[in-house]
């Protein structure tokens, strides 16, 4: 989503956090049920501090986990405040696209690449 006005939309920390729990809450229970070992975050910046990221998964996916994982620190999935509403501009737009990195995100825990996710249309 390319961000066409002035300025980007105006939401607190805690409005935004209220929108990737209701991401979270469209996600099927089945799905989220299979999710294993992962926090999902809210930050206002990546640490780089730039605007161009929406979300990061930082972890090792279900996918690659064998019998020797064990003992480690939970997967990080943070979904970053300020960018998504540099690119969005309605609080509509914010909705739709929190939505759509939280899949993204989870999506990644799940081992499926940005190639195959932008393929599917949650690139």
């Amino acid at each position: 989503m390319e961000h066409n006005g002035p300025v980007p939309v105006e939401m607190s920390r805690e409005r935004f956090e209220e929108l990737v729990g209701e991401a979270l809450d469209e996600v099927p229970p089945d799905l989220l049920q299979k999710m294993s070992n992962v926090v999902i975050l809210v930050e206002d910046l990546p640490p780089d501090g730039s605007l161009g990221l929406l979300g990061l998964y930082e972890g090792t996916d279900l996918t690659r986990r064998g019998w020797d994982y064990a003992g480690v620190l939970p997967d990080r999935i943070t979904i970053y405040r300020l960018p998504t509403l540099a690119v969005c501009d309605t609080e509509t737009d914010v909705i739709d696209e929190v939505a759509i990195t939280v899949v993204h995100e989870i999506a990644h825990h799940f081992g499926i690449d940005d190639q195959r996710l932008h393929e599917l249309g949650w690139g």
